[in-house]
């Protein structure tokens, strides 16, 4: 995203905050629908070309008796003509079209125009008007989304019930379970769809002829970097938002790797345009996702059409009950790779929990990973934030649900994150859970299927833990245990999780010895501890220094002590005289 379409975008912000919409929710939702009904108006455009070029007869999302409601038509409508045929007709209008086209009208069921001010909306339709996203790459399309999305982490955004999982731990959880095209993904509470759309990203990287390293930080970040590292004069003649690596890849690939050497726990991952996916409309039909908030859902659909999938299957509806509004289909699909961060501190009605869920329990922590357990199919793989209460739990609920994980799945590992990972919005500790759903054929009744736990404790994860600046943490790009996660992981996975690297669960480790990050524990030694799961529990101990001097030496320096402090004492004694 070049810099001229984020300063669009910033203009189309203060244009929204100063027009009364400043709720970041409503924001994104209110440019999401004029987005959505621009990139529609483009497409039908397009239609008409391939139609006079091939003369085929595609179906028009706008026949002849419904033109005007086309972007093309109306935006140079002005005044509360404006506003009355934008909220009276057009928005009336896509909810109800046809049902070749669902999805769109689904998008658009019960939305509700909120910029009332006719000045504030022409503002706004005049600066989406110029861009052209079609001729934008659905990387470029995304990233402005990304950027709107920055909003929601604001301490605003928090206190409305919306906060994002941090980019860095995203795309490790999203490299860990290492997803395919064919793979179906799910996300049981959404959000936003950040898990899918990295998911996404990631399959999209795998298979394309090229693809650029991104630092997790971004494009603005690294732009940054190369600008001070300019020499004096050149800062001088020039401004930060003036350098861009658009007509410059090669400058731009050069800077990282040199980046990298300097800062070898730099934490990039790969972007490509998925140029060598065998089906597109096989992946396309693979991502599922689903949130309780109708906002936040369509949110997560814009952001999904933005970076090319143009039927998101993502539903409004509560995962954890019957009348959540979701088909019996769409309760008991099973997936082959599960990513999440579901909420922690929501409490169901028992009679509205799901028949298959643990009836012993109203915690929603518990019952979004019961549901994720249910939802695998067998050889699938589930990476999942759970708050650290989870792993140790003393109920009968938290008991029988660790039991089940550890005994029915194969628990490869348990991440734990540092207290501060979701600061300032958050200060709940946390931790990952990664499990696999055996093959029936591989299970024994005497036997658990999880043989080992392999646990990586996170110290740093590219972040001050304690400093908030500007309603985030400031980036230490040189304090990164992630990437050596990563490696390490990929290790473990290479030997089928059979060798797991690390010492193992408590053992004593020689004074002078550097402090692990990770280890692992047999299922014999965590069925010892009632299945406690959290990484503390089990982590090796370093021998104090042993104290070698002679006794003699010893009472020596104990008769000296004490001569000094006798002398003290007499001082003060003659000073109170």
């Amino acid at each position: 995203m070049n810099q001229e379409i984020r300063r669009k975008l910033d203009r189309i912000t203060n244009i929204l905050f100063a027009g009364g919409v400043n709720n970041p929710i409503t924001y994104i939702e209110q440019i999401s629908y004029l987005i959505y009904l621009k990139l529609l108006d483009e497409r039908e455009s397009e239609i008409a070309i391939q139609q006079r070029l091939a003369a085929t007869r595609a179906k028009s999302l706008y026949p002849e008796q419904a033109k005007r409601f086309r972007w093309f038509e109306w935006k140079g409508l002005s005044g509360e003509k404006l506003v009355k045929f934008v909220r009276d007709e057009v928005f009336p209008y896509m909810s109800s079209i046809n049902s070749e086209n669902q999805h769109i009208a689904s998008y658009f069921r019960d939305a509700v125009l909120e910029i009332n001010d006719p000045a504030v909306l022409k503002q706004v339709v005049d600066e989406i008007d110029e861009i052209n996203f079609s001729k934008l790459g659905s990387d470029v399309k995304g990233d402005i989304y990304e950027y709107m999305l920055t909003y929601l982490n604001t301490m605003e955004g928090a206190l409305l019930g919306q906060f994002r999982t941090p980019r860095q731990i995203r795309k490790m959880m999203v490299e860990i379970v290492d997803p395919d095209w064919r793979d179906t993904i799910y996300d049981p509470a959404c959000g936003t769809a950040g898990f899918l759309i990295d998911a996404l990203e990631f399959i999209m990287a795998k298979h394309s002829e090229k693809t650029i390293d991104v630092p997790i930080y971004g494009e603005e970040w690294l732009l940054k970097q190369y600008f001070n590292k300019q020499e004096a004069e050149v800062q001088l003649k020039f401004k930060e938002e003036d350098f861009s690596f658009d007509d410059d890849p090669k400058l731009r690939e050069n800077f990282i790797t040199e980046l990298k050497k300097e800062v070898p726990n730099l934490m990039t991952y790969r972007k490509g345009n998925g140029d060598l996916i065998p089906d597109w409309g096989i992946l396309e039909a693979s991502i599922y996702g689903v949130d309780v908030s109708r906002q936040i859902m369509r949110i997560a659909t814009m952001n999904m059409v933005l970076h090319g999938l143009m039927k998101a299957n993502v539903k409004r509806g509560n995962t954890l009950s019957e009348m959540g509004g979701l088909t019996e289909e769409d309760l008991y699909r099973q997936y082959k790779v599960i990513l999440s961060n579901p909420p922690f501190a929501g409490v169901l009605p028992k009679e509205s929990i799901r028949e298959n869920l643990p009836k012993n329990t109203k915690k929603s922590e518990l019952l979004f990973l019961a549901v994720m357990m249910d939802s695998l199919v067998e050889g699938g793989i589930c990476a999942v934030v759970v708050p650290e209460g989870l792993l140790f739990g003393s109920t009968n609920a938290h008991l029988e649900l660790r039991v089940k994980l550890v005994e029915q799945f194969q628990l490869l590992s348990v991440i734990s994150l540092p207290a501060g990972v979701f600061k300032p919005y958050a200060g709940v500790k946390t931790s990952i859970l990664v499990f696999k759903k055996p093959f029936k054929e591989g299970l024994f009744e005497d036997k658990p299927a999880t043989e080992k736990v392999w646990f990586y404790e996170i110290q740093n994860d590219g972040y001050d833990p304690d400093k908030i600046t500007g309603g985030g943490r400031p980036e230490t790009p040189d304090k990164n245990d992630i990437p050596d996660l990563i490696m390490q992981w990929n290790s473990y996975k290479k030997s089928n999780f059979k060798n797991p690297p690390g010492v193992e669960a408590l053992s004593i480790l020689e004074h002078g010895s550097e402090e692990p990050k990770c280890w692992w524990a047999l299922v014999d030694k965590i069925a010892e501890n009632d299945y406690n799961l959290s990484a503390g529990r089990y982590k090796p101990q370093i021998t104090q220094k042993v104290n070698d001097e002679k006794p003699v030496d010893l009472i020596k320096n104990v008769i000296e002590i004490e001569k000094k402090i006798t002398e003290q004492l007499y001082k003060l004694l003659n000073e109170i005289k």
